[in-house]
Parts: C-alpha cells; sequence; structure tokens
C-alpha cells in the first residue's frame, strides 16, 4: 500500500491547510481530521459519544480500496475564522483548491452535517465529482432556516461572552456549547449550554446560513448529475430553547419523510435505525453504509 504523503491546499482567504493523502484508487475527498484527539481532548470526545480518532478511522476503513485526501476542514475555520467570506461559493473554492492540490481532476467527497450542505453547493459547481455522500444533512428539506436562526444566536451571545474554546456552530443539531453542561448528551438541555467560542468562529456560519436563505435545494436538484447517496440517524432531531431561536432541527425526520422524493430525484437513500446525529457520524456506522457504496459506484 503506498506510503501517506503530506501536501497543502491555498484557500480562499489566503490561509493554507495541511493534507494527507493515504492509499490507492478512486479518489475520495474527506474533510476529516486525520490526526486522534488526545489525552482531556479525547476524554471529551468519548464522554459525548464520539471517537477521538474519528477522521483516522474512517481513513483506515477507506484506504485500502482508495485514494483518501484527509482534512480538517472544520478546525480549520475555527481556528483562522473567516467572519465575512464563509460563503456556499467561497467553501466550494476551498474544496476544489483542495482537489487541485491533491491532483485529483475527478473525486468523490463524503460530508457530515454542515460539511454534507458544502458538499451539495459544491456538486452545483463543479463538474468533476465523480460521487457525492451527504450524510446528516438532508439534500431535500435541509434545516437552513433554523439553522440561521441557531447560529445568529450563537453569535448574539459570543459576542456578549466571548470564550477562546472552538465548538462546532455549523453541525446541525450542535450549537456552540459548553460540554460541562451535562454528563448526558442525550438528555442535553441546550437552553443552559453556554457559547465557548468567539464572535468571529460564530459569525463566520452566521455568514455562511445566511448565503443559503433563499437556496432551493429542491430546485438544486437538476444541477446535480453525480452519483449520490444520503443517509442519517432515524433519531437525528433537536429542539433547542428560546435562547438558541426557538426551533428544531429535523434530519432523520426530513429524510424519511422526503424518500421518495430524494429517491425520484436520483438519491440512493440509507436510515440508520435509532441512531441521533452524533452516533450516525461514528466511523462503524458511516463506514458500514460508505464503504460498499462508494465501492459500487466508483469500483477500485
Amino acid at each position: 500500500m503506498p506510503a501517506t504523503t503530506t501536501t497543502a491546499a491555498t484557500l480562499h482567504d489566503g490561509h493554507t491547510i495541511a493534507l494527507e493523502i493515504h492509499g490507492a484508487g478512486p479518489t475520495v475527498l474527506l474533510p476529516v481530521d486525520p490526526r486522534p484527539a488526545e489525552g482531556p481532548r479525547a476524554e471529551e470526545a468519548r464522554r459525548w459519544g464520539m471517537d477521538p480518532a474519528l477522521g483516522r478511522s474512517l481513513i483506515e476503513g477507506l484506504r485500502d480500496r482508495f485514494r483518501v485526501v484527509a482534512f480538517d476542514y472544520e478546525g480549520h475555520v475555527m481556528a483562522a475564522p473567516k467572519p465575512d467570506t464563509l460563503t456556499p461559493h467561497n467553501v466550494a473554492a476551498d474544496l476544489l483548491a483542495v482537489a487541485d492540490a491533491a491532483a485529483a481532476d475527478r473525486f468523490a467527497y463524503y460530508g457530515y452535517s454542515w460539511l454534507a450542505l458544502s458538499g451539495l453547493q459544491l456538486a452545483l459547481r463543479t463538474d468533476r465529482l465523480s460521487a457525492l455522500v451527504m450524510g446528516g444533512f438532508p439534500p431535500i428539506g435541509g434545516p437552513y432556516s433554523e439553522m440561521l436562526r441557531v447560529t445568529t444566536a450563537a453569535h448574539e451571545m459570543s459576542v456578549k461572552t466571548p470564550a477562546p474554546t472552538p465548538s462546532t456552530p455549523g453541525s446541525a443539531p450542535q450549537p456552540a456549547g459548553n460540554a460541562d453542561a451535562t454528563d448526558d448528551p442525550e438528555g442535553c438541555d441546550w437552553s443552559a449550554v453556554e457559547v465557548s467560542t468567539t464572535p468571529e468562529q460564530t459569525r463566520q456560519f452566521v455568514t455562511l446560513y445566511q448565503a443559503l436563505r433563499g437556496f432551493d435545494d429542491r430546485a438544486a436538484q437538476a444541477g446535480v448529475d453525480c452519483p449520490r447517496l444520503c443517509f442519517a440517524g432515524s433519531a437525528d432531531e433537536i429542539p433547542y430553547g428560546e435562547r438558541w431561536g426557538g426551533v428544531t432541527v429535523r434530519i432523520g425526520s426530513a429524510v424519511m419523510e422526503r424518500r421518495a422524493e430524494l429517491e425520484a430525484a436520483g438519491w440512493d437513500v440509507r436510515v440508520l435505525e435509532g441512531l441521533d446525529h452524533t452516533q450516525a457520524m461514528q466511523p462503524a456506522n458511516v463506514l458500514h453504509v460508505l464503504r460498499p457504496w462508494l465501492a459500487s459506484q466508483l469500483g477500485s
């Protein structure tokens, strides 16, 4: 098996992002952190039901059949926020810059949550995709307005009480919050969660969802012409309290209710029974769906 190689891509704002390239075969772009979390970060991840080596586990599960290009895009935007420029156009440009740096003229893309909606925006802007996989965000009926309210609330709170600890406000069911708010992630009271991100970090996601305010994902389906798969946990739904906009973000039910429409639009659909947003993104569950589907579409 070819050794791992590293390179870097220059993104739309001039910052660079590191890439790790593993394996051989059809290229698959994975916006995941290839470095396992260690120490307190690893313990925190485990407490929230996360694999501390999530990105690494996905890489290891694919690299024997595919050329995997791994890059921590979410970690990058949290470390180098883009408060005014994290638009769908620029995100797609960044993903294409990654593909260019990896010398991938054709490539598949898998993203989860806000990185899944980023994949849809990419598919609408390039003919280089060999396959698209969206996890944890419905291709039709996406909660764009709900996420605008959640991220706007997160930004307003971060301005009032700025803090340096990064979180993931772009992810559909997880606002910029403090994991210490509860010892039971499944029973988290989001009305009590405190913001732990800076105003610049939160504002970039407001910028993203503001740019998507008029986006018609149903009409957009005509612009996607590559093989495509979406999946979600059937229990992927979370209500936000008034502090977070008073909305409910529905992922699993949105996919299930629109399954026939999605399939008619060309999507393969998988529902992971009983899993919530966090559970459905764990490597064992993702690889069970992702690996055989990519193999069926791309060969080896």
